[in-house]
């Protein structure tokens, strides 16, 4: 079963397994999107990309080219996330602001994995299994741990 909503946009040769949901995001050709991923509107994901199963990608995620996303990564793009407003009244959209954030070209974000919201991971940087990353991670660096912090810098050709 797989919920894709009317108003996706899906590259060629995408291919999608069971139990998933999108529903206004754009992905790009030859991307893969493995089992139990919600991915919301306005998020993007390029061309190229691996998206393991149990994954969510909220709105404001964009997602460059050639992308490794591990198992059970979640984005977050809310900092101050509140089910009421002040007077006790349900949140509406127009009541937060939601923060993007960009995963460079041929980034890798390792299994269980939490990005919060504004930050860029840089290209070829890679974020170690359940790393919570706080901050920007520059180009061509690993990060591992909670919070996220630069293990070393990655070598040409890696």
């Amino acid at each position: 079963m797989r919920k894709i909503a009317s108003d996706v946009k899906l590259g060629r040769n995408v291919r999608i397994y069971d139990f998933v949901n999108l529903y206004g995001c754009e992905i790009g050709e030859n991307s893969r999107i493995g089992t139990f991923v919600e991915i919301q509107k306005g998020a993007t994901v390029g061309k190229n990309c691996k998206i393991s199963s149990h994954t969510f990608i909220c709105e404001g995620v964009h997602i460059r080219d050639g992308v490794f996303v591990g198992h059970n990564v979640t984005f977050i793009n809310d900092l101050y996330p509140r089910a009421t407003i002040e007077d006790g009244e349900m949140q509406t959209d127009e009541d937060w602001t939601c923060v993007p954030t960009l995963v460079e070209k041929n980034a890798s974000i390792g299994s269980s994995a939490t990005v919060l919201g504004g930050v860029t991971i840089g290209e070829r940087a890679v974020v170690g299994a359940g790393s919570v990353v706080t901050r920007d991670v520059p180009p061509r660096t690993l990060v591992v741990g909670n919070p996220a912090r630069v293990l070393r810098k990655i070598e040409e050709g890696m």
